[in-house]
């Protein structure tokens, strides 16, 4: 009798420990976390002087509203190159650097509207050479104010209708920030 409690608690143990094992192997791996950003820069040069918008939200949702810093007003009729950066600055991390690495993943969108007269293209890309959107090309037209919303998609579907192109209505995938900012052409 006595050998077999031993045998029954050595036989508890077991199966408990295996348990405690197999609650570890169902929980499902967190595969390209998604980043904190609170800080999202787009710098446009190419004018008299650099253009700089920021949102800046160090405390993400909630809380406190975002800092946003709209641009000076850009030119009529003049090419822009834009650069993207983007920071988690509650951990001193370069996003920009991590969208870089994670290229095919990512993508920016830019749409301009309520009668801005602006164009944007892309000018990098990743290995499938499908647009990233971190560095652009801005071209502004007539005298003209409006507002230009930079969304970044995490795992859109780039080969999608139109997506190549900037159009975000098929990109899929999740939205990681979206921002819009007021901009002036004069």
């Amino acid at each position: 009798m006595n050998k077999f409690l031993k045998l029954f608690a050595f036989l508890a143990v077991v199966f408990v420990g295996m348990s405690l094992v197999s609650c570890d192997d169902d929980e499902p791996e967190t595969e390209n976390e998604e980043e904190e950003i609170t800080t999202l820069s787009l710098a446009l040069v190419g004018g008299a002087a650099p253009v700089v918008f920021q949102f800046r939200d160090l405390d993400g949702d909630g809380g406190n509203p975002p800092v946003i810093t709209q641009g000076t007003p850009l030119a009529a009729n003049t090419t822009y190159t834009g650069i993207l950066t983007l920071l988690n600055e509650n951990e001193n991390e370069d996003i920009t650097a991590e969208i870089l690495e994670e290229d095919e993943d990512h993508q920016f969108f830019f749409r301009p509207s309520n009668g801005l007269n602006l164009s944007v293209s892309y000018k990098d890309a990743d290995a499938d050479q499908n647009p990233i959107g971190l560095e652009t090309e801005f071209r502004t037209g007539a005298v003209s104010t409006g507002t230009l919303v930079v969304t970044l998609r995490h795992l859109p579907n780039k080969t999608a209708a139109g997506v190549k192109d900037g159009n975000i209505n098929n990109a899929g995938g999740e939205t990681d920030i979206e921002v819009t900012f007021n901009v002036t052409i004069q």
